[in-house]
């Protein structure tokens, strides 16, 4: 089997019984390859807390975890103490309500946010104009004045991985494609 890394590694350490949680990533593959140097129950979500009910991962073993990838282009930002996200007509917003989401608009980084929670999708027809192209985000842009201009913007799933030790360790994780199966 071969691995080919995508975006950059990470890892944090852990301790015997208590949940630790990494800081947010965004999904740019459809697996995660861990390896725990101490024995580790994994868990992989938008706001993940590990428990000894979580997956199982041996220490020095290295295991695969699939993620779930989604993203589309950013047509408009609709700013104020909860934030409006419009995607382009003909495509419908793959995200869901409880979704954490990350924003970024090349040329305008202050439109720029990181793991943010989706607290509505409009799913109705022509309400307004729009046909299931926008959701609202629980991200206060209320202090941007500055009109949405950015022709390359991209709203895309984010992540985190918690893991709960079993002994202390640390738990090393990178987003990798897999090919040629064994």
């Amino acid at each position: 089997m071969t691995h080919r890394p995508v975006g950059a590694g990470s890892s944090f350490a852990f301790s015997a019984g208590t949940a630790t949680t990494s800081s947010a990533f965004t999904v740019q593959s459809d697996t995660l390859r861990v390896v725990a140097t101490g024995a580790a129950f994994i868990s992989v979500g938008a706001t993940p807390f590990a428990t000894s009910a979580d997956y199982y991962v041996i220490a020095n073993t290295p295991a695969t975890i699939a993620l779930t990838k989604a993203s589309n282009r950013v047509v408009g930002v609709t700013t104020g103490t909860t934030t409006i996200v419009t995607v382009p007509e003909g495509t419908q917003v793959p995200f869901g309500v409880g979704d954490y989401v990350t924003l970024t608009a090349s040329g305008q980084s202050y439109y720029n946010f990181t793991h943010q929670r989706v607290i509505s999708v409009d799913t109705t027809s022509n309400v307004g104009g729009y046909y299931q192209t926008r959701m609202t985000v629980d991200y206060n842009s209320s202090g941007i004045v500055t009109a949405f201009s950015s022709s390359d913007a991209t709203v895309t799933a984010s992540n985190k991985v918690s893991a709960y030790g079993v002994g202390a360790g640390a738990l090393y994780y990178q987003q990798v494609q897999i090919s040629g199966q064994a």
